[in-house]
């Protein structure tokens, strides 16, 4: 383990300023009050299964809950469970339930509804700050930085150039849409040869398109929510993937540790790993990492995941 740095802002990554704001924040992220501590909240991107992201649910339910908190408080974790599938049709209403008001913590409920029912509901605790000389993190892995990789649009189109590849690549079109609001690179993108030998790992850079800016930090912590839903779930699949297709795919929950500050505009990695799958579920573990090698917030999900053998294996 070693000691964190400083929590300063990172340098490189995002765009200038003169860029156009990220549609993460002027439109997915951007709630309409209706009431107090009530919510409207409207769809952005929907993925090609025609259910809601998972990770627009989060981002906006976080929103929600900070709005409910004073500026001098943040969020340090949050605890989440998809219960029923969401409708990419109609918009969803964040209600928010101000459990507790502390002096150092809040604690607050968010219940996500469709069609008069609850999809999804959370609990966020916030925090003021408090210096603690107790601090110790692991370290982070030794990657190549983002600006030595692929895009992952490159990534995609040289899967496509090598048809034993493809199968592959049809995952990582569902991820690539190019209205999706995400950037990311993916650190040891697999070959021919390591396909069929996959470990249940993966690490990518991955950063908001769009300037966000400093701002608040708040702001950050709603894109990282939304963020880290990202191709998550899937790292259960790698070492599968050449015997098996995925039939059905969702999160059944989904938590979050704020640990840093950090721009959700600069590139962090992306550090998932998947401890077990079984019984039609995965369990994935997650760490994203700033730049300077600061571990700025930790990831846990288990999800459903039913799986179809290939029609014809493929040939490796």
């Amino acid at each position: 383990m070693s000691s964190p740095q400083d929590p300063e802002d990172e340098q490189g990554g995002g765009d200038p300023p003169g860029d156009l704001r990220s549609v993460l924040v002027t439109s997915v992220l951007n709630l309409e009050p209706l009431d107090e501590d009530l919510f409207r909240g409207r769809h952005y991107w929907v993925p090609s299964t025609q259910r809601l992201f998972g990770g627009q649910i989060v981002g906006q339910a976080l929103v929600a809950a900070a709005k409910s908190v004073t500026e001098d408080v943040h969020v340090h974790s949050l605890h989440c469970y998809f219960v029923r599938t969401g409708d990419p049709k109609v918009p969803v209403l964040y209600q928010v339930e101000r459990t507790r008001t502390g002096e150092s913590f809040s604690v607050r409920f968010v219940k996500a509804v469709q069609h008069g029912r609850p999809i999804f509901i959370c609990q966020a605790s916030f925090q003021k700050a408090q210096p603690s000389p107790m601090q110790h993190q692991f370290s982070m892995p030794a990657v190549p930085p983002p600006e030595e990789l692929l895009s992952h649009e490159d990534f995609i189109d040289q899967c496509l150039r090598d048809p034993k590849l493809q199968e592959y690549q049809v995952g990582l079109n569902r991820i690539a849409a190019q209205e999706v609001p995400i950037e990311i690179k993916l650190v040891n993108p697999p070959t021919l040869c390591t396909l069929k030998e996959m470990e249940p790992k993966q690490m990518f850079w991955v950063r908001a398109r769009g300037y966000i800016g400093e701002g608040d930090m708040k702001m950050h912590c709603c894109v990282a929510a939304y963020i880290s839903d990202y191709a998550f779930l899937g790292t259960a699949m790698l070492p599968h993937h050449w015997q098996y297709k995925v039939g059905f795919m969702v999160s059944l929950d989904h938590s979050m540790w704020f640990h840093a500050p950090f721009r959700a505009d600069h590139w962090m990695l992306y550090e998932c790993e998947s401890p077990w799958a079984g019984g039609s579920r995965g369990l994935v573990h997650g760490r994203l990492w700033r730049q300077d090698g600061v571990l700025a917030v930790s990831c846990a999900q288990e999800g459903v995941i039913r799986v179809n053998p290939w029609k014809s294996k493929i040939k490796l």
